[in-house]
This record gives structure tokens, sequence and C-alpha cells, in this order.
């Protein structure tokens, strides 16, 4: 992906730089050649060229892109569990995910990371965006998900004579296992995505059903992954299931929604991140109706969505990391609401503002292992930064509405936003 050339600084703003800390009420961004080179008061800003591009953020805010952690870009408008296997054929998928990576960066987000990938489009959807043939958020990717035979995943009945090769490898055992993360690595993925266990979505195999993979298998997709340099991550919501992910060595942990004392000692203990994706549940009770959704289902969502938030409570202020973003592309939490999560987490989970920006920003960066080079505002990163009209840390909520955006930039190149109109630079 290209960087920009020369010097551009955003001023006249109050600064958040992603790590916790209280904004700079009059802060300034300096970036040369695609870099951040000053990111402070503008009192102490370094002399520049007086030929710099300057971008004005109108009293607005000026922060990091936004990192959303748990990404799907080939679903959309799933209505029930077998729209992803069965609905539109790859050729689709793939201009679908398209729309929807494009869309992504749209909203502010200039990272992603993949939660599970139909077929293996999100491999040569980040190649098309980092060879500059389309927008769309710098890319952490997966393919096809594993599980066990019978489990979340696995809902097409033998004599349907439906296979389910673009959405899930589903492996009997230890060496089947082993040989489902090998498909992956001829793939290209980074990270291998996993069902540990059930959820609300399915009433026969709810969200403490932890019997889609075995431990075994569980650590035979870890040991094999690790061995080729990928990552491992799992749908993991019932207890037991959270256990045995960290015990087998999982890199991440999505949903994270049942966590007793001893899970959190251990998520504590590995440094494992966790994304909760909590507002997809929020959105489920409250839509699912509209799409027919059971009230044994949306009875078992109202219970993840509190025992999740508990979760996310308990672990963020024990010292451990969150990561945002969660399943956008159903049809009752669809592409495009991603900030809606930091709403949430705010409104309802209770988290800061400050907290919020930095779990959606540093802490995504930590996930898709870039936190050396994205997620913050500091000097020597990559200039993927969002400037907005308006006072995020007042009203979080002003992120739902891209309206806002002065400029969304990916390496100092504005790529959204107000600004996209040459009138707009001064």
């Amino acid at each position: 992906m290209k960087t920009a050339t020369g010097v551009t600084v955003i001023e006249h703003g109050q600064l958040v730089d992603g790590t916790g800390s209280a904004p700079v009420p009059d802060g300034a961004l300096v970036i040369e050649n695609g870099r951040i080179q000053y990111a402070g008061p503008a009192a102490a800003m370094p002399l520049v060229d007086r030929d710099a591009t300057r971008i004005d953020a109108r009293g607005g805010t000026i922060m990091p892109g936004l990192v959303e952690a748990h990404f799907h870009a080939t679903y959309f408008n799933v209505a029930a569990l077998e729209d992803l296997d069965i609905k539109y054929p790859v050729e689709y998928v793939t201009l679908l995910a398209a729309c929807n990576a494009k869309l992504a960066l749209e909203c502010g987000y200039t990272s992603a990371r993949s939660g599970g990938s139909l077929f293996n489009i999100d491999v040569w959807l980040k190649k098309a965006i980092e060879n500059d043939l389309m927008p769309g958020p710098r890319l952490a990717t997966s393919g096809r998900e594993i599980c066990g035979v019978g489990g979340l995943m696995d809902w097409n009945p033998d004599f349907r004579k439906i296979g389910m090769e673009g959405l899930v490898l589903l492996v009997n055992g230890p060496d089947e296992a082993r040989a489902a993360v090998r498909k992956l690595v001829k793939d290209g993925v980074e990270w291998v995505k996993t069902y540990p266990t059930g959820d609300a979505a399915s009433p026969d195999i709810n969200d403490h059903h932890t019997l889609c993979m075995t431990f075994e298998e569980m650590h035979a997709v870890v040991a094999t992954a690790h061995n080729h340099g990928l990552k491992v991550t799992g749908h993991c919501r019932a207890t037991q299931g959270i256990k045995n992910a960290l015990r087998a060595g999982y890199d991440a942990i999505e949903h994270g929604t049942f966590v007793d004392d001893e899970a959190l000692q251990m998520i504590l203990e590995r440094n494992t991140p966790v994304v909760p994706a909590l507002y997809f549940e929020l959105a489920s009770i409250e839509r699912g109706p509209e799409f027919g959704l059971p009230q044994a289902v949306i009875d078992g969502h109202q219970e993840t969505l509190e025992g999740g938030a508990e979760s996310a409570r308990r672990i963020l202020k024990a010292g451990g990391r969150i990561g945002l973003g969660g399943d956008y592309g159903f049809g009752w939490n669809p592409h495009g609401d991603y900030a809606r999560e930091l709403t949430f987490f705010v409104k309802y989970v209770g988290f800061t503002p400050l907290e919020t920006l930095m779990c959606a920003t540093k802490t995504g960066a930590e996930i898709l292992g870039r936190d050396h080079e994205l997620g913050t505002l500091e000097a020597g990163k990559l200039a993927d930064v969002l400037v907005v009209d308006g006072d995020v840390v007042a009203d979080i909520s002003i992120l739902e509405d891209r309206r806002r955006f002065i400029a969304v930039m990916q390496g100092g190149i504005v790529k959204s936003g107000r600004l996209m109109d040459p009138a707009g630079l001064s």
C-alpha cells in the first residue's frame, strides 16, 4: 500500500493518541512521507516547511484509525446460519466482500482482523488492497474455519448431499485437525479460526455447549498452526471451552462469554486478548424477531449479552486486553454499523470513552500483530488517522456517522471523508 510523500500537518483539534492517555486539548500531528513525526501539543510542534499541506480539524478530534478486530468481509445480510454456505456463489461473494471492505474504510476502520472467511476470499482481498487496486482496511486474514463434525458449523444432514467446502473444514480427531490446518497454510492465511463451543444462534448447540471440538483436536490445531507461523483463535462462549482454548495455546479468544475466576486468571497469565463482539447480541434481541429468530434463540442471546458484558468488564478491570469488533454482516447487524459496538461498550457495558477507544485502536493493532506500526498516534508509526468533526470523547456515538469524518487516512493519504474533495484542503 502506497504512503504519502511530503509533509502534512493536522491541527486545531483535540488529539486522542489511542494509548488511553487524556486528550491533548489543542493538539497537532505532523506526518512526513506517510509516517508520524510528531504527535502532541500544538505549542510544542516542530517547525515545518511553509509548503506543507495543512488539514484543519475544526475543533474536532484527531485520533488513530479504528481497528475492526472480528471482520467478516464475506458475510452479507445473513438471515440464518444456513445462508452462509448456500446463499450466493463464490463470484458474487467476492464482489460483496470488496464492497464491504470499501465500506469499512469509509466508516473509519483503517485496519481489520478477519474472524473467518468464505472460500479463500480474504487472502486475495488483502492482496488487492495492498496493491492499491481497491480501497479497504489493512487486513490480517483468515479463511475457512475449523469445526468438529456435528458442531456448530455443521448443520447440513448427510442426505442433502451439500458440501461445506467454502465455509468450514470439518474434522474428526487430531489427525484431521492437523490436515485442515495444513490446507489453510497452503491458502496463505494468517489466522486459523476454530469453533470449540456452541452459540445461542443454534438452539441445539447452545452457548454452553463444549463438544464442537475436543481438546485434542484444539491442541493439534495450535501445534500445527504455530509450527507454520500462524495464529489461532476460536469461537469460545462456554466456560470450559474458553479454558480448553487457553490451555491449548490459543492466541486470541472470540467472545469469551462466560468467564469464571479460573478462566480470568488464565487470560491474565497468558495475556490473551478477548474480542467479545457484544453489540451483535443486542441487535439479535432487538431486531431478531423481524427475521424470524425463535424466542428460545433470542432468550439465549439475552443470556449471552449479560454474561458477555460482565466478563468484558471483569477482564478490562483486571488489566486484560479487550479488542472491539464483531460479526457484522447479518441482516439485523449489517455492515456499516461497526461503530455501534463502541457506543454500546460505553453506554451498556460501562467502559469509559478513552478505554473504548484504546480497545478499538491500540489493542486492535496488537491483535493484528502490527502494534509496532499501527494503533496509536506516536512518532515513527504509519499515519493511519481519523479526523472527526466533533468531540469523540464527550460523545463517542459521533463515530457512527461517517458524514462527520473530515479525513480517513492510511499512510498519510486521504482515502475517504470530506477532504476527498480537493477544495477542502487548505
